[in-house]
């Protein structure tokens, strides 16, 4: 058997945006990439790693209105759901992937019933405990979360609106659940206000402001510590640091990771360690931090990965945390760490 390599690259024909490893067990090396072109018409395509060949190819390719802001798999590694995939943009639609070669569209949850306009949604995130819920937050200030109906009986996928709450003063960049006090209630959301907020579905009358970024710069994205939920790094808009929050430590950084040269644009925690997480930039750079001694200041990495463009969004893969994937340009790489 050949030694297997530390780096797979996939070329697409587009510049890739955002990007998904699927968590089932029974698709490994599986992600899938959405386009970003700066017209109506984008994709979505769907990607394995051939492991005989040591090469991607391409399963299927979507049609997707507009650049998806997130794309997301269903959390399901057992696979006792439908093999599911969400895109938010315009709207947030949820397809099924019927076959290698086959990805239907199953639902589109659209809010604005009685208008023609629609605010553009900035991300979502897909709750890990019950996967039938999913969140989304939008530019019109305002978070949703959405009930689905993913019986395997009925055959199709629906949607309904459980909860919307106006969720900041500005646009809402990021939405993501927490998986503390049981993993389902719980959910964090960062905006152009430059606030971190934490809300409860059983109390939704108020919400927690745990962070402000003193400068006033908007806070474009947050992710929660998989393995300790008092944790979640945050960054602001053209930052070059990112921030690591204690909950029960509010307005107070715990942390600042600051070694890289240009502005920031990703950030994932991994999924085995509370005390590892990976950060990317416009720098090229992908950098690992083990942030064990905190409080005590992080001064340096533990690992660096230069890519050959500047780093659009890094995501490490749940179901195998040996491997994290970058988007650069139009490249998908998977890297072993």
């Amino acid at each position: 058997m050949a030694k297997r390599k530390e780096i797979y690259k996939y070329e697409a024909p587009w510049t890739v945006y955002s990007m998904n490893w699927s968590v089932r067990q029974d698709k490994r090396f599986r992600l899938a990439i959405g386009s970003f072109v700066e017209e109506y018409n984008n994709k979505v395509q769907i990607v394995t790693l051939d492991e005989e060949i040591s090469e991607f190819k391409a399963l299927s390719t979507i049609d997707h209105p507009y650049p998806t802001t997130k794309l997301m798999w269903i959390p399901d590694s057992k696979g006792t759901f439908p093999d599911l995939l969400a895109t938010s943009g315009d709207y947030l639609r949820v397809w099924k992937v019927v076959s290698n070669s086959e990805t239907r569209l199953e639902c589109l949850l659209n809010n604005n019933k009685n208008s023609d306009f629609c605010a553009p949604l900035t991300s979502f995130d897909w709750n890990e405990v019950d996967p039938n819920l999913l969140g989304t937050s939008s530019i019109d200030t305002t978070c949703t979360i959405w009930g689905l109906e993913t019986g395997q009986v009925i055959g199709r996928v629906a949607g309904h609106v459980r909860t919307q709450l106006i969720a900041h003063d500005k646009e809402v960049y990021d939405i993501a659940f927490s998986r503390a006090g049981g993993g389902r209630d719980m959910f964090a959301s960062v905006g152009a206000d430059s606030s971190v907020r934490m809300f409860d579905l059983r109390h939704l009358e108020h919400s927690t402001i745990i962070y402000e970024d003193n400068q006033h710069h908007p806070l474009l994205r947050l992710a929660w510590n998989k393995q300790d939920p008092n944790y979640l790094a945050t960054f602001a808009m053209d930052a070059c640091d990112v921030i690591i929050l204690d909950v029960r430590v509010p307005c107070t950084p715990v942390a600042r990771l600051n070694n890289h040269r240009a502005c920031v644009n990703g950030v994932a925690w991994a999924p085995h360690s509370s005390c590892h997480i990976c950060t990317a930039a416009d720098d090229r750079q992908a950098l690992i931090w083990d942030i064990q001694q905190m409080p005590r200041a992080i001064e340096d990495p533990i690992l660096a990965y230069s890519a050959d463009g500047e780093i659009n969004q890094i995501q490490w893969a749940s179901s195998q945390p040996d491997w994290i994937a970058i988007c650069y340009n139009s490249c998908l790489e998977i890297l072993r760490v």
